[in-house]
């Protein structure tokens, strides 16, 4: 089986640092279900983005890119879901 390459940016990674350690494994867990399934049923693709896709993880949000030729998932942001879309 395929598996993608997961990144995170600098700032991604720093947002995910913060969260607290329950909220934490669980994000975490789910970014790393990325690398099997980049696509899963949660996930939704950015309208007016060519490879921006958002993931549901409770009431927190990941957006990450997704590039098929290059099999990376590259997460952009972490947050509470009130908070991701704003900056």
């Amino acid at each position: 089986m395929t598996r993608y390459v997961v990144e995170f940016t600098t700032a991604a990674a720093k947002q995910v640092v913060k969260f607290d350690p329950p909220v934490r494994r669980r994000v975490l867990a789910a970014i790393e279900s990325l690398a099997v399934e980049p696509r899963p049923q949660a996930s939704t693709k950015l309208v007016g983005e060519d490879v921006a896709w958002r993931l549901r993880v409770g009431d927190y949000r990941v957006i990450y890119d997704l590039v098929d030729e290059l099999m990376t998932v590259t997460v952009v942001r972490a947050a509470h879901r009130r908070e991701v879309y704003s900056g």
